[in-house]
């Protein structure tokens, strides 16, 4: 299998953001390119890959960093996230209707 047809499923779903599972079948089997993937991440073909691509883009003079850091990602603390605290538990007070008519 040649390098572009291996990478193409790869760029595929990194692209897309789509579950392996409904990898299109024209890529073949997804277990297949994700073994593939995780192969590379283990023998550092990735890491060789970047460099390369950090080399050329060196010596083109092109090379730029931009960095993005979404803190949505960070979780909070249990108890920030409104985690029950020890001690006994107050029973939620009946909700009784209103006498009057609604005011709107």
């Amino acid at each position: 299998m040649g390098a572009d047809r291996a990478v193409a499923p790869i760029a595929f779903k990194s692209q897309t953001g789509t579950q392996w599972v409904h990898l299109p079948e024209k890529y073949g089997n997804w277990r297949g390119v994700y073994n593939r993937l995780r192969m590379w991440a283990v023998d550092g073909t990735w890491e060789r890959v970047f460099i390369a691509l950090m080399a050329q883009a060196d010596a083109d003079e092109d090379l730029a960093w931009a960095v993005s850091v979404d803190s949505t990602i960070e979780r909070a603390h249990q108890h920030a996230a409104g985690a029950r605290k020890k001690g006994p538990q107050l029973a939620n007070r009946p909700t009784t209707p209103s006498a009057g008519p609604a005011v709107g």
